[in-house]
C-alpha cells in the first residue's frame, strides 16, 4: 500500500492519478487535473464509470457521444456554492477543453452500464449541516446513496469551518456485512483555506495494525483502504474535502470507534 498520504505530482496538467493497482485496492479510482484556460484533457472510461467534478473553474465537456456545453460556475470551492458534475457510464469516452484555468476531478469505479451519461448539479444539489458545534460541517451529496446516478460510486463534498472537526465521531466501512456494516475504499482530496494552511487527519484500526497521522496540505489527497479516519481543521484554516467511495455494494453503513460510542446518544 505504501504511504496513505499522496502529493500532487506537479502543478499543471493530471497532478493526481491514483487506480485501484497503485492503491492497492480493487474499486476506487481519482485523478485531478488542472488546466489552463484553452487547454484539453481527455479519457476513455473502459471498464469503469466515472464522475466528472468541476472542482473550479468552467470547462467545456464532451462525453458519451454528446456535447454538454460548458459545466462549471464557481471559481473557489470556498465559495460553498454546488458544483456542476457530469455522469460519464463505462465504455464510453469523455474530453474536457477549459474556457477558464480549472481544476476537474475525475472519480472512477466499477461500471456495469446500468446509468446513461447525466448531467449531476448544481440544480438539486444543496448544502447541508451535519454535525454540531466544534464538529459542524457543511455537506454537497453529489451522488450518495439517496441519488440513484451511478452503478458503484458515492460522491460527495464536504466544507469544514476552521477550528472543527470532520468525518467525526470517528467511524470505519471495512468490512462487507450489510446492514451492519458496508466495505467501502475512500480517498479525500483535500484544499485549505488560505491555500498556506493545513489540517490533520488520522486513519486508524481498532487493533493499531494501522495508525498514521497526517499533516494534509492543500491540494493532497489521503486514502482509506481501512479504518477510522476522523479530519480536523486547525483555528483560521477551512478545509474542504471531496471523497469518493466505492465498493461490493452501494450502500454506506459505518461503525462508530469503541471510545467514540459514548458521543452519540442512543435510540
Amino acid at each position: 500500500m505504501g504511504t496513505l498520504l499522496r502529493k500532487p505530482f506537479g502543478t499543471h496538467g493530471k497532478v493526481h492519478e491514483i487506480t485501484p493497482q497503485s492503491a492497492g485496492w480493487r474499486y476506487v479510482g481519482f485523478s485531478l487535473y488542472r488546466l489552463r484556460a484553452g487547454e484539453e484533457a481527455q479519457e476513455a472510461t473502459g471498464t469503469r464509470e466515472v464522475m466528472l467534478v468541476m472542482v473550479e473553474g468552467k470547462a467545456e465537456i464532451h462525453a458519451a457521444g454528446q456535447d454538454w456545453g460548458v459545466l462549471g460556475e464557481r471559481m473557489s470551492v470556498f465559495e460553498r456554492t454546488p458544483p456542476h458534475c457530469l455522469y460519464v457510464p463505462n465504455d464510453e469516452g469523455w474530453r474536457a477543453r477549459a474556457v477558464t484555468d480549472c481544476i476537474i476531478a475525475v472519480c472512477s469505479a466499477p461500471g456495469s452500464g446500468g446509468h446513461k451519461a447525466r448531467r449531476i448539479g448544481p440544480d438539486g444539489i444543496t448544502l447541508t449541516q451535519r454535525g454540531e458545534g466544534s464538529n459542524t460541517r457543511w455537506i454537497n451529496n453529489i451522488a450518495m446513496e439517496a441519488e440513484d446516478y451511478c452503478d458503484s460510486l458515492l460522491v460527495t463534498e464536504v466544507f469544514t469551518p476552521a477550528g472543527n472537526w470532520s468525518s467525526y465521531p470517528s467511524h470505519r466501512h471495512d468490512e462487507d456485512d450489510f446492514p451492519r456494516v458496508t466495505y467501502l475504499e475512500e480517498t479525500y482530496y483535500h484544499r485549505l483555506d488560505p491555500g498556506d494552511g493545513w489540517g490533520v487527519q488520522r486513519v486508524y484500526t481498532d487493533d493499531g495494525s494501522l495508525d498514521e497521522v497526517m499533516a494534509v496540505r492543500d491540494g493532497d489527497v489521503v486514502l482509506v483502504p481501512r479504518g477510522h479516519h476522523p479530519c480536523a481543521a486547525p483555528h483560521g484554516f477551512g478545509m474542504y474535502y471531496l471523497n469518493v467511495m466505492a465498493g461490493p455494494l452501494r450502500k454506506w453503513r459505518f461503525v462508530l470507534a469503541p471510545e467514540m460510542e459514548r458521543l452519540v446518544p442512543k435510540t
